[in-house]
């Protein structure tokens, strides 16, 4: 598959109490007197490791088969494990019944803290581990304001575009650059098998709409939707190992007049969806009616809420308005009616934002979700820059990350225009990975200030490949520099292309430390 990236192998972190549990890192060595090491959170699976044998037909180890197969009294892991009516088999329900488990201390090791602090946020309804039974590949990971902020990356086919097998490369490609989930937003043909190829591949938490797949089974007319045939539909997913859903169970009749007075409508497909079915059958949202139907389902499981903002402004002249807050008091509300059933939940967020009005935003979450984490799309702070709308969205999303979002939904060049290719996929990991250490330097969180102080280092010391290795993108970052050193035909160890030799502030600020202050004479 694919090589470590440069300067970089994988290693194991494992527990002291628990051989089973051996944590992925990549360790970078770098060249300084001290030899030190930097080790960071490795998201790529085994497809960097060169040890490992992958078969994408039959997937990937099932990792937590063993801490499942303990939880269930039971010796061999199934194909699928079929639910138990009425069992609760949460990572929420543990945390709150004071149970440490695998996933949780994976977590502690992944994010170098104590096992007890991550049973905690969990049990408080602050962070979510999301880790379907049915998904025993998938590493546990964590999600919540008082950890490292995650990424999302978005794949998925269309009826236009894009294969089964196109989609498994990009979920690969995605957590090679460090995407923490992946969401399969297919609507094209194989839902099913696409999604079967993907979780079964997947050593990160998979997130689903299943309105998306429930609205193929009526040929595209959501006024055929039913609650009958998205139960359905979400047992069918459940069964085969999505970690989350996105549900959009807060588009009420009585806030969807709200958005029809907007610049930019609903632009939610989801939200758009249930919009057209309240509508045309002059019913309440039937997602809001059966909610706690589904919590019966999702407790089965453990799978986590990702309450879908349906309602999410589509344009900044929409940003924060009446739509939008009154969807998110319904999804506060929702947030606590899961918990009573031991559901793990987040809370999904705007949308287009200016920086203006980002912290209302994170204010107002906290009040109205009771500080369940927050899922952002961004917010992307400005409509004028369809093909950047990467850069756009990891501006805000850095701002509303550092304020306390748990995870950012990263956006592509292809935003507004189209299905991202590897190249955009690249690009969109690339740019919310940087928002959200951004954001984790801002909180003072250690490991993230560690890795800057290495960088910082290495470019005083002109270590120019400690430099490369320790960059997000390392084959970018020398690249570029490969371009100075062949028009300049000679090694240029000591200074860089932008300053020159006799520019070097570095270099001249080297040169002064040297420099002895003369005795100033009386």
């Amino acid at each position: 598959m694919y090589q470590p990236l440069p300067g970089s192998r994988k290693i194991y972190k494992q527990s002291e109490h628990n051989p089973d549990i051996r944590v992925p890192f990549r360790q970078i060595n770098l060249s300084d007197k001290e030899q030190s090491q930097i080790e960071l959170y490795d998201t790529s699976g085994p497809y960097t490791d060169p040890l490992a044998q992958i078969d994408l037909e039959h997937g990937l180890p099932k990792i937590r088969a063993h801490w499942i197969n303990q939880r269930a009294d039971v010796d061999e892991y199934p194909g699928y494990r079929q639910a138990q009516t009425g069992r609760t088999v949460t990572q929420l329900y543990y945390a709150q019944n004071g149970i440490i488990t695998p996933e949780m201390e994976f977590i502690a090791i992944r994010e170098q803290c104590e096992p007890e602090f991550v049973r905690e946020e969990v049990a408080n309804g602050r962070a979510i581990i999301p880790c379907n039974i049915n998904h025993p590949e998938c590493e546990p990971c964590i999600i919540g304001q008082n950890f490292l902020v995650k990424i999302n990356a978005n794949i998925g086919n269309s009826s236009l575009s894009s294969t089964i097998e196109e989609e498994v490369e990009k979920m690969i490609w995605a957590i090679r650059w460090g995407g923490d989930t992946v969401m399969d937003l297919s609507t094209g043909a194989n839902i099913h098998e696409t999604r079967e190829w993907i979780i079964r591949n997947s050593p990160v938490p998979i997130g689903t709409v299943p309105i998306y797949q429930a609205l193929e089974k009526v040929n595209g007319n959501p006024e055929d939707l039913s609650w009958e045939l998205y139960k359905e539909t979400l047992i069918e997913q459940a069964r085969q190992g999505v970690d989350y859903f996105t549900i959009h169970a807060g588009v009420l009749l009585e806030n969807i007049a709200y958005a029809h007075k907007r610049k930019a409508g609903i632009v939610s497909r989801g939200g758009s969806i249930l919009t057209k079915w309240c509508l045309t059958h002059e019913k309440e949202n039937f997602l809001y009616t059966h909610f706690e139907d589904i919590c019966a389902i999702l407790k089965q499981y453990d799978i986590a809420f990702s309450l879908g903002d349906g309602l999410r402004p589509g344009c900044i002249a929409d940003a924060n308005d009446k739509a939008q807050f009154a969807e998110l008091k319904v999804l506060g509300g929702l947030a606590q009616i899961a918990k009573k059933h031991a559901v793990q939940t987040m809370i999904e967020g705007p949308g287009h934002v200016p920086l203006n009005l980002i912290q209302e935003n994170m204010t107002k979450q906290k009040e109205f979700c009771h500080d369940a984490p927050f899922y952002t799309l961004g917010p992307l702070t400005t409509d004028i820059s369809p093909g950047y709308d990467h850069i756009t969205s990891a501006i805000g999303g850095a701002m509303i990350a550092w304020q306390g979002t748990a995870m950012l939904c990263y956006v592509t060049p292809k935003e507004h225009l189209g299905l991202p290719n590897k190249k955009d996929v690249k690009e969109g990991i690339i740019a919310h990975k940087i928002a959200a250490h951004s954001a984790d330097l801002a909180k003072g969180h250690p490991k993230a200030i560690e890795w800057d102080n290495a960088i910082s280092q290495a470019r005083f010391d002109f270590r120019w490949q400690d430099q490369f290795h320790l960059t997000i993108d390392p084959d970018t970052a020398q690249s570029y520099r490969n371009e100075y050193l062949q028009k300049k035909g000679m090694p240029c160890e000591d200074h860089c292309s932008m300053c020159g030799p006799k520019f070097c502030s570095i270099k001249i600020s080297k040169e002064s430390r040297q420099i002895q202050p003369r005795t100033s004479s009386k």
